[in-house]
C-alpha cells in the first residue's frame, strides 16, 4: 500500500492503563518512539474510564488486588499507531509500553492496519531521532 498517497501500513497498539497512569505511560512510550501521525507528534487516542476485570493466580504479584480474589479495576483503553516494523513494535513493546506499565502482565493488543497518514513515527534515541 505504499505506492497509495496517504496509506501507511501499521502496527495499531492497543492496551489499558489506569487513569493516574495515563501519562507516565505515555512518556515512557515517547521516549522509543515520537507517535506521529501525518503533521502531528504525540498522537495517541483514549477512551473514557471503563472497567477491567482479573483475578491473579498463584505465583502472580499484582500490584492491585491480591491472589485469589476478583477485582475490578478503573482504566482508560490506550491506542497508537507506529510504522510496521517488528523491530520496532518489540522495542516500543518491551521497552516503551511493559517496562512504563504500573502492573506485572498489562494486556497488550496488537493489529495489523492500513492507516490514512502522510507520515508515521520515527524511532528515538540510538536507532531514531534525538529526543
Amino acid at each position: 500500500m505504499k505506492g497509495s498517497k496517504g496509506m501507511r501500513e501499521a502496527y495499531r497498539i492497543t492496551t489499558f492503563v489506569p487513569p493516574e497512569s495515563l501519562d507516565a505511560l505515555l512518556e515512557g512510550i515517547e521516549a522509543e518512539v515520537e507517535l506521529r501521525f501525518g503533521p502531528y507528534d504525540r498522537s495517541a487516542w483514549w477512551s473514557a474510564p471503563g472497567v477491567e476485570q482479573f483475578r491473579p493466580l498463584p505465583g502472580a504479584s499484582p500490584s492491585v488486588g491480591e491472589v485469589g480474589r476478583t477485582e475490578r479495576v478503573p482504566t482508560i483503553r490506550l491506542e497508537f499507531v507506529i510504522p510496521r516494523d517488528p523491530g520496532l513494535l518489540e522495542r516500543v513493546v518491551d521497552r516503551g509500553l511493559i517496562a512504563n506499565h504500573p502492573w506485572q502482565e498489562p494486556a497488550v493488543i496488537v493489529d495489523e492496519s492500513i492507516v490514512s497518514a502522510t507520515q508515521l513515527a520515527e524511532p528515538v534515541g540510538p536507532q531514531g531521532i534525538e529526543p
